[in-house]
């Protein structure tokens, strides 16, 4: 959803090819029968989603994650191939509702459908990581994996994910909208199997991409990620707050393991009441707020290290 409009293009903002879609599998629809989502190669159009590249909404069954895997393939073996240093950015929409999988995938997991996507995206990404091994540029390349929220529990069970003891779910500044997992992967410089207690946000992967490459941030302006390589590498922590935004208000901040709400609000008693449910099944009272309550004066204070699901205010 960076825009369909020929100004947001991929290949306007840096990117040398692209493949993909403006928009996502499941929107925006112009008919929801048969949503009219285009796919391009570079600039030109090459087709649908759902038209020629088929999603079947019934069973659940798609190849795209298998296209997508292919691609990512072949553009590194062909930089590969010119000895070109490369940046792949591999953003697979097989968990966003509707889920989709490929038939070899379809009914193997125990979680449905979702598990079943989940199990394919792993298993592109060990084919991912096999091949730069086999390549023989494993110890050169910086992989890093993570979401972009938590998990949408607007679309759980069937459709979406589980944020485990957090509150809430994607499109809240809880703890379970916002805190995803991440790992980083670069065999001979990062110690298997360590685990970083640090605070990182996606906004740090700039700066953290210039620090790989010896290369200083503009200084014309402000950077708000930070250079996460000597959290990743050596293992120090970086002292550091998170900013935690819901369209341009400051809802919390977050400060090692204390973080204070200024704002509480999951979504209005009018979507509710139609069934819109961002925190189903969870209901945390004064914190979990069908209005936009306000803090300020007195923040709602947790430390989500005795309390990650945000139940019990300090």
């Amino acid at each position: 959803h960076l825009g369909h409009r020929p100004q947001f293009h991929p290949l306007k903002h840096g990117f040398d090819e692209w493949f993909g879609s403006p928009n996502c599998h499941f929107g925006p629809y112009d008919n929801r029968a048969l949503p009219n989502i285009p796919v391009y190669r570079d600039w030109e159009m090459i087709g649908r989603y759902y038209e020629d590249f088929k999603i079947d909404l019934k069973t659940g069954e798609a190849n795209l994650t298998q296209i997508y895997l292919q691609e990512a393939l072949d553009f590194i073996s062909k930089q590969q191939a010119s000895q070109q240093p490369f940046f792949l950015y591999w953003a697979i929409d097989a968990t966003h509702a509707p889920v989709y999988a490929s038939k070899h995938f379809l009914g193997s997991s125990q979680r449905g459908r979702y598990g079943d996507a989940v199990r394919e995206i792993d298993d592109s990404v060990g084919k991912i990581l096999k091949h730069l091994q086999k390549l023989g540029i494993s110890e050169n390349t910086f992989v890093f994996f993570t979401s972009d929220n938590g998990a949408a529990l607007i679309s759980a069970p069937k459709q979406g994910g589980s944020n485990g003891p957090f509150l809430c779910g994607k499109q809240t500044t809880f703890e379970g909208g916002m805190r995803e997992p991440a790992i980083a992967w670069w065999p001979g410089h990062i110690p298997a199997g360590s685990v970083s207690r640090q605070l990182g946000s996606v906004m740090d992967l700039f700066t953290t991409s210039l620090s790989l490459v010896g290369l200083q941030p503009p200084s014309d302006r402000q950077i708000d990620g930070i250079d996460l390589l000597p959290a990743i590498l050596q293992g120090k922590l970086i002292d550091r707050p998170i900013f935690y935004y819901r369209g341009n208000e400051m809802m919390a901040v977050r400060v090692g393991l204390y973080k204070a709400h200024y704002w509480t609000w999951t979504n209005s008693w009018e979507d509710y009441n139609k069934g819109i449910d961002f925190c189903p099944g969870q209901n945390v009272s004064g914190v979990t707020t069908h209005l936009q309550e306000e803090h300020s004066t007195l923040p709602l204070l947790f430390h989500l290290g005795r309390d990650p699901g945000e139940k019990y205010p300090l």
